[in-house]
């Protein structure tokens, strides 16, 4: 079997690796349908995020599962199923409590970008479809392995409400699901910050009432002058940088929410500055496992179709080119088929 090894920065091998088999009861072994290059990929592409030697890539998966582990009773082989980022035992308090990607025996998974993948702790990580869905609706099923799951998650932390008036800090995949998922929890203005016309218009079909150009202070100004200096019900940071968590709290009003999914990179923050704020902070590892059963629905049921921002759909085996693509922001978000 080949798959996608990350060497360094922008040196991504599509090579030669050991094919996955069951290694403990409570495993299963999938045959990868699509999996996808995520945002976060780009950090340690980029050379911005250290790595230990060669790494396997890839954390967002569907596919049909192969072979189980003796432990496993939830899914079948034959079964379509989707699974997060982070294993999940879905049995501990954490995962108890709707915070599965803090699991105590959690694994964050790195080798998707492959045909074939070993999902540890099949039993709480992996969610089947009730039938082998059409392929049309692949892409979309894929989106709630991660980025849907994960823009949901920045919606619901955010605290979005029917009636509100949220603001979405980036306008990468995760942030364009903040926006379908803000508008599917009701929002009454939604306002995107984006400086590129394709995102901005796939963000106004997702629910964006307005778009916003301008970053750092200036974005901040120009949100307050929208909210009559008040400031955002709701804020999504969906990128993990310096700029744009501050931009997201200054944006935010006096008791509002802000939510904070982008991993974050050189992200400080100065105490006093933010008790003055009256913020509700509220984010980290999205738990999708908490949400795939309904958004699977919700794919399923045709009202929502997240998988609009894989703008670019390569064969497996080209995995470097949707690299590049996603870096030089050519792309959204890179469907790979095996």
């Amino acid at each position: 079997m080949r798959g996608t090894v990350l060497y360094g920065p922008r040196d991504i091998r599509f090579e030669a690796r050991e094919m996955p088999r069951i290694e403990q009861p409570t495993d299963a072994v999938i045959r990868i349908t699509a999996t996808c290059v995520c945002g976060s990929d780009l950090w340690p592409y980029r050379g911005l995020q250290p790595i230990k030697g060669p790494q396997p890539m890839g954390h967002e998966y569907c596919g049909v599962v192969e072979e189980i582990g003796s432990a496993v009773k939830s899914v079948k082989p034959g079964q379509f199923v989707i699974g997060s980022f982070a294993t999940s035992d879905n049995t501990c308090p954490n995962c108890l409590y709707g915070y599965q990607s803090s699991c105590v025996q959690r694994e964050f998974m790195s080798r998707a970008q492959a045909p074939i993948l070993r999902v540890p702790l099949a039993e709480g990580t992996l969610v089947p479809t009730p039938g082998m869905p059409s392929d049309d609706l692949v892409p979309s099923l894929l989106a709630t392995s991660d980025v849907l799951g994960t823009g949901w998650f920045a919606a619901d932390a955010a605290n979005v409400k029917p009636g509100s008036t949220v603001v979405v800090v980036g306008d990468g995949a995760v942030g364009l699901l903040g926006v379908l998922s803000a508008k599917q929890m009701g929002a009454e203005r939604i306002i995107a910050m984006s400086r590129h016309e394709k995102r901005q218009k796939l963000a106004r079909e997702f629910g964006a009432t307005d778009i916003v150009i301008e970053r750092g202070d200036e974005g901040v100004t120009r949100i307050m002058d929208m909210t009559n200096g008040v400031g955002a019900d709701s804020v999504l940071e969906c990128v993990g940088t310096q700029e744009s968590m501050m931009q997201a709290i200054q944006s935010t009003r006096r008791g509002g929410y802000v939510s904070y999914v982008g991993v974050p990179h050189g992200v400080e923050f100065k105490g006093e500055k933010l008790f003055y704020t009256h913020v509700h902070l509220h984010g980290g590892p999205a738990p999708v496992r908490r949400y795939l059963p309904k958004l699977i629905d919700l794919v399923l049921n045709h009202t929502i179709n997240p998988g609009k921002v894989f703008d670019l759909t390569l064969p497996l085996e080209q995995v470097a080119e949707g690299y590049r693509a996603m870096d030089e922001r050519r792309a959204i978000k890179a469907l790979l088929r095996p």
